[in-house]
């Protein structure tokens, strides 16, 4: 994927503030501080599209990015770790089964995990609804430089415990090294060419 533009268009709470839907999306979803942001920067070649944060929670919004004028890369709010009201983190659920619900252009969603931690329930009832809702799922395991590559797939099994997605199904990511982005795009480029793509999207080829 060559980025020619990538511009930040809007932050929406609910379908009516949603950017017209003409262009396809694909949308991130994680826990706070798992590394949305860094990934999504990584992606699209620019260091502070998305604002990163030490804070974990700092992405309390949808916030919609315009990619070459061709489609929109939508980064949710994160949950879990988040030193945030009560009444924010009850919003998460809604705000987000909203936008899986109705967003007819959604085409994938990419949900990252910690290579060092075990999936937790949000992690697990996002997968439950993206399946029912039958909503492309690309999953990411980040963070993979921060364990030794001999501790990689031992880090790695519980994840597929929990979940219980194949092993080949992930992507290790590393906003650090910048591996797997490569790998990361080919699997959104195969969400945006298909439109009957599986629920697992594979990498192209």
């Amino acid at each position: 994927m060559i980025i020619k533009s990538a511009t930040f268009v809007k932050s929406a709470t609910r379908p009516g503030n949603y950017p017209p839907g003409d262009f396809k999306e694909v949308a991130f979803a994680g826990r706070s501080n798992v590394g949305k942001s860094s990934l999504i920067n990584v992606l699209v070649n620019r260091r502070g599209l998305v604002r990163t944060s030490s804070t974990p929670g700092r992405t309390q919004l949808l916030n919609f990015f315009d990619i070459n004028g061709q489609f929109y890369l939508v980064d949710l709010p994160g949950f879990g770790f988040a030193k945030v009201p009560l009444s924010v983190k009850k919003q998460w659920g809604p705000m987000v089964r909203n936008y899986l619900e109705g967003r007819d252009n959604l085409r994938a969603l990419l949900l990252l995990f910690d290579i060092r931690r075990v999936p937790q329930e949000e992690e697990l009832q996002l997968l439950d609804w993206l399946e029912e809702l039958e909503v492309p799922t690309i999953p990411i395991i980040t963070k993979v430089d921060k364990i030794s590559r001999s501790r990689r797939e031992q880090q790695i099994r519980p994840i597929l415990e929990a979940t219980g997605l194949p092993r080949d199904a992930f992507t290790l990511f590393s906003a650090t090294t910048r591996e797997g982005r490569d790998e990361v795009w080919q699997r959104i480029e195969v969400a945006l060419d298909d439109d009957s793509v599986p629920e697992l999207v594979g990498p192209a080829g």
